[in-house]
């Protein structure tokens, strides 16, 4: 066999042992008289030593030879270590080298293989295999191995079965665009890849696999950021008999169960909020709650006055931002020149300094005296020392980027701690979001998605108001899973499709086979979809997916180290009976 033991496993209990080794030369020290080389493998480093007294000339000599990132292999006996390295396992001990094979060589690296890497994003993403070799994307993948081996065991405990659905499927018009695949024996048709299992999770409910789930690629051919990929995987989950406490009841313990074996974290309160409390108290629908910084809407106590900013605008809001009142004034315009770039888009920001006696300094005290300032206080919370910022405008426009501000503001101040974790379900969202340029509704989460309890009358007199009996999981800051409880009766589905715009005979071609599968006795049946990419990093600390995937995309969505996607051959192409009419 190539090895007895690995480069993390000898210890001052191994010493006088017989042991062989393999890994990749990770660095080479010549002192003349002695080399000693530092053996590394997925489990640890190990020292190798070839000493001059102890060790053949030509051993030592083919030892100087060693470049970085050779495959060797040793065989030697464990000693003690005389200058012990406290930082590593094996610090203890040493190999002193009877034998070295070269099993293979290496050019050297385009970056060095350590920790804090000399190489940037682009070039490690073309040797991604070298960049694996690092402990910190080694250890991010091992991470995501042992968090998905956690969810497997949890979901089987609970009576889950793990069901493999379809690749290749049909397309269909609602959600991001779809990648779709040309069918070599059906010309002129095209599969999609899937964006997620939906129709087919819900097969298997009618078929009668009550609790299922999977660990599924997904893909969506949408453009891309930090925290999304083409391709991403999805914890997959499905129940029948079930009502939405039922799956919030399982999903929260999913999620205990994660952050106490993963994390050694124990969460008690999973509070709940709704999707319009969420966006009037944070602006956004998946607020990050290890922090206040809530919002205080100012309109009755702002719009008295004759300042025509606030007067004229639909809301007036703010947040108190604590101890921020130490800010300069150069802080406080580089802060307004912040919300004012386009990616924000705010016109301005009004700011009141909270002092510490008591009193106020605002920005607009030519229009609001100590009593005005006092209220915009006890609206946001504030307290002395803090500084409040106040934005104006359209209610939707100015609430996304208030949100904006106070996530900002968050990072600045050291509010978002990677070892805190603080989960959050979202509930009631809208069904429905009407679409103003085509006058078609569009689902807010998707076409499957069931009305709550008492609002079917609604869905046909006033669609717009319907809620949806739909729940997003919230994990500081980032939506980590969602779901709803599905619509499993014909009649309701028609009409469903109807406020989306689909006709009798587009939605009987795009769904029929669910349409038809719902008239065999469908049960009441309910799921939920984690994004297990954004779990894991969000577990281990970090927010950006890429860094937890083996071999990820770049933002344009390209694969640079196989340089994919690429051209295909004219004969593959006619064999397709497609033909690329691409204009430079």
């Amino acid at each position: 066999m190539y090895r007895d033991h690995t480069c993390g496993d000898l210890r001052e209990s191994h010493i006088d042992q017989e042991v062989i080794l393999c890994g990749w030369v990770q660095k080479t020290r010549d002192k003349g008289f002695v080399v000693w080389v530092d053996l590394r493998d997925r489990y640890g480093i190990t020292q190798l030593v070839f000493d001059g007294d102890r060790t053949s000339k030509a051993l030592l000599e083919q030892a100087r030879n060693l470049g970085r990132e050779f495959v060797v292999q040793v065989k030697g006996k464990v000693i003690e270590r005389a200058s012990k390295n406290t930082n590593i396992p094996t610090g203890a001990i040493e190999v002193l080298v009877e034998s070295l094979t070269v099993l293979n060589e290496s050019k050297t690296p385009p970056f060095t293989i350590e920790n804090n890497t000399d190489g940037g994003e682009d070039l490690r993403m073309k040797y991604r295999y070298l960049d694996i070799r690092r402990n910190p994307v080694k250890n991010n993948l091992i991470f995501r191995s042992k968090v998905a081996i956690e969810v497997r065991k949890y979901l089987s405990d609970h009576g889950f079965i793990e069901v493999e659905t379809p690749y290749l499927i049909k397309s269909t018009p609602e959600g991001a665009r779809d990648f779709v695949v040309p069918s070599r024996m059906n010309q002129g048709q095209f599969y999609a890849l899937p964006q997620s299992p939906q129709t087919f999770k819900q097969l298997l409910m009618v078929g009668g696999l009550d609790k299922y789930f999977q660990i599924v690629k997904c893909f969506r051919d949408e453009d891309l950021r930090a925290d999304r990929q083409p391709e991403f995987t999805q914890i997959d989950c499905e129940m029948a008999f079930v009502e939405q406490e039922d799956i919030l009841n399982t999903f929260e313990g999913l999620t205990k169960y994660l952050l106490k074996e993963i994390n050694g974290v124990d969460i008690k309160e999973f509070p709940r909020i709704t999707y319009d409390e969420a966006m009037k108290t944070y602006g956004n629908d998946k607020p990050d709650i290890r922090f206040g910084m809530e919002f205080g809407e100012l309109n009755a106590v702002t719009q008295h006055k004759d300042f025509n900013v606030f007067n004229t605008a639909e809301l007036v809001v703010g947040i108190a931002v604590p101890g921020a009142n130490s800010y300069t004034r150069k802080e406080i315009d580089k802060l307004t020149d912040w919300v004012k770039r386009p990616q924000i888009g705010a016109l301005g920001m009004v700011y009141c300094r909270c002092n510490d006696d008591g009193s106020y300094k605002s920005s607009v005290d030519k229009f609001y005296d100590q009593e005005d300032l006092a209220h915009w206080a006890k609206i946001t919370g504030a307290q002395p020392g803090d500084l409040i910022c106040v934005l104006s405008g359209s209610t939707n426009k100015v609430r996304a980027q208030l949100s904006a501000l106070r996530m900002e503001m968050a990072v600045r101040l050291g509010l978002r701690k990677a070892n805190e974790f603080a989960p959050l379900w979202v509930v009631d969202f809208p069904l429905l979001e009407l679409d103003e340029e085509t006058g078609h509704y569009h689902a807010m989460h998707h076409p499957f998605t069931s009305p709550k309890p008492g609002q079917m009358e609604l869905l046909e007199t006033d669609p717009s108001a319907v809620s949806a009996n739909a729940y997003d999981l919230v994990l500081n800051g980032n939506e980590i899973g969602g779901g709803s409880i599905r619509i499993h009766d014909t009649e309701i589905q028609s009409t469903m499709f109807k406020h989306l715009g689909f006709t009798p005979e587009e939605a009987k071609a795009q769904f029929g086979f669910l349409m038809d599968a719902f008239q065999y006795g469908a049960p009441p049946h309910g799921g939920i979809a984690f994004g297990l990419d954004r779990l894991v990093a969000i577990l281990g600390g970090q927010e950006t997916i890429r860094d937890f995937i083996a071999f990820p995309k770049n933002n344009n969505g390209r694969d640079v180290m196989i340089d994919a996607p690429a051209p295909i051959d004219d004969g593959q192409l006619k064999e397709l009976n497609l033909k690329l009419d691409i204009k430079s």
